[in-house]
């Protein structure tokens, strides 16, 4: 089976719309977007496309690519003043002369709907979600509620060298009882984890890493990110190969995106309601 991103994006989105018509105030989401990185922009059109087809106000804050790293930590200290601004995300990455980490930890926690702030995802390692969850993790535990999924008994790889989506997901599945194998790229021989594992999930960049002789029969494969080679799409895993052997796969071509974004929206909407 090919599991449908956008299927449950949609029902997210149309879900959100019906609940926004009802309210007597929008709410609304701003974003900080420095240089032209041409994923990023499209990123970043994703999320005005799909705040607005919910009725959610999109306001975004462009600087140039040649900004300094004290200039952008003032304009984010200005949103975190501004009692008109309640949330507000920085797209990542940044141009390589800024720090991702501090410009992240600048952000005031409360105004965080990206929950990346250290303090918010330390939430997570004391099982608090009472507020939110970062948005490709929550993505990522919104398909195996979808189909149903029990993740109690099931042994899960993961791949992945990241603060915001590798940490988080790892603790997220811990919590919810599954016996979690944490890998990455440089891992030796990471077939002996990914063959006797029920899932596996990977972002590693390394094109088709994951082949048909590293995963056992009708295991569940999902496969986050992608890399460009030689003007190419590449992703983690051999989909061609393994499509027939899992039992469930994410598509390729595909895109984490539709539920990443359908997560960060629905956080400034349980936001707004607050």
């Amino acid at each position: 089976m090919i599991i449908d991103w956008k299927k449950i994006a949609l029902e997210m989105y149309n879900e959100m719309k019906t609940e926004i018509s009802g309210m007597q105030k929008k709410p609304g989401l701003w974003a900080i977007l420095v240089w032209n990185n041409p994923s990023s922009e499209k990123y970043v059109e994703q999320k005005r496309k799909w705040a607005e087809f919910i009725w959610m106000d999109f306001y975004l804050y462009r600087f140039r690519e040649d900004i300094s790293e004290k200039e952008l930590v003032n304009e984010v200290e200005k949103l975190n003043l501004d009692e008109k601004i309640s949330w507000f995300i920085v797209q990542l990455p940044l141009p390589n002369h800024i720090s991702d980490k501090k410009i992240i930890n600048s952000i005031k926690r409360e105004k965080d709907v990206d929950w990346f702030h250290p303090i918010n995802q330390w939430k997570i390692l004391i099982w608090d979600n009472s507020w939110f969850s970062p948005c490709t993790p929550e993505g990522i535990m919104k398909i195996f509620s979808y189909y149903e999924i029990d993740l109690v008994w099931k042994i899960i790889t993961v791949i992945w060298k990241s603060n915001i989506v590798w940490k988080p997901i790892r603790l997220m599945l811990i919590n919810a009882w599954a016996t979690v194998i944490s890998c990455n790229s440089k891992t030796p021989d990471l077939s002996q984890f990914t063959s006797i594992s029920d899932i596996v999930i990977s972002a590693t960049w390394n094109p088709n890493l994951i082949k048909s002789d590293m995963v056992k029969e009708d295991s569940i494969l999902i496969d986050v990110w992608f890399t460009f080679l030689d003007w190419k799409i590449y992703w983690d895993m051999d989909f061609e190969n393994l499509k027939d052997k899992s039992s469930m796969i994410t598509p390729v071509p595909g895109w984490v995106w539709a539920l990443t974004v359908a997560n960060l929206l629905a956080n400034t909407l349980k936001a707004s309601k607050k």
